[in-house]
C-alpha cells in the first residue's frame, strides 16, 4: 500500500486531490439553505452563514488577517480556479480587492439542473464574505446576482460603504 503524495499548501481552507470540484455540491447547498430559511427564517440563516463563514474559513481568515488584500486576492484566486464553469476575474488596486463574476458557477448548475433555487441564495456571499473580512479586520460589500456579480474586498473596514441588501439580486429559477 502506497501513502498518498502530501498535499501542497493552499491558500484555501480545505485540502483536495481533485483539480476542479464537483458541481452537484451545489445541490446540497441549496438544498440546506432552503431547509435552514423554512425552519429558522431569514435571522437562523444569517447567523449560520456567518457562524461557519467565522468558524470553518478559520485558517483562510487568520491568512487574510496576516496578509492583506494580496491574501484575499489570492485565496480567490484559487477558490474560482477549483470551481467547475466559472467565469471570475479578480483584479487588486490600492485599498480593495475586486472579484468580477461573469458566470457563477453555482447558479449555472443549479439553473441547468432544473433547481427551484432559493431567492435569497446570492446573498450567502454577502453574509459570508463579510463576515470573514470582519476577522481581518476589512469589509466585504456585493452588488448585482443572479447570475453575475462583484464582490469587492475594502482593506479597512471603515472605507467600505454600507451594504445596501437590495443591491443584492435575487435568483429567478
Amino acid at each position: 500500500m502506497s501513502t498518498p503524495p502530501a498535499a501542497s499548501p493552499s491558500v484555501l481552507p480545505y485540502t483536495d486531490t481533485k483539480p476542479v470540484g464537483s458541481p452537484d455540491f451545489y445541490y446540497g447547498i441549496n438544498s440546506t439553505f432552503k431547509f435552514i430559511l423554512a425552519k429558522l427564517g431569514t435571522a437562523g440563516w444569517v447567523r449560520y452563514l456567518e457562524d461557519m463563514a467565522r468558524e470553518y474559513h478559520a485558517p483562510a481568515n487568520a491568512r487574510w488577517k496576516a496578509g492583506g488584500l494580496p491574501a484575499v486576492a489570492a485565496y480567490w484566486r484559487a477558490f474560482f480556479a477549483a470551481e467547475p464553469g466559472s467565469q471570475v476575474s479578480v483584479s487588486e488596486a490600492p485599498g480593495r480587492v475586486k472579484i468580477e463574476v461573469k458566470v457563477c458557477p453555482a447558479l449555472k448548475h443549479l439553473k441547468a439542473g432544473g433547481r427551484k433555487i432559493a431567492p435569497e441564495f446570492c446573498r450567502h456571499c454577502y453574509h459570508m464574505g463579510n463576515a470573514r473580512a470582519a476577522t481581518a479586520g476589512m469589509a466585504m460589500r456585493l452588488e448585482g446576482g443572479n447570475g453575475s456579480c462583484t464582490h469587492t474586498y475594502y482593506g479597512r473596514a471603515a472605507e467600505a460603504p454600507p451594504q445596501d441588501l437590495a443591491r443584492i439580486k435575487e435568483v429567478s429559477s
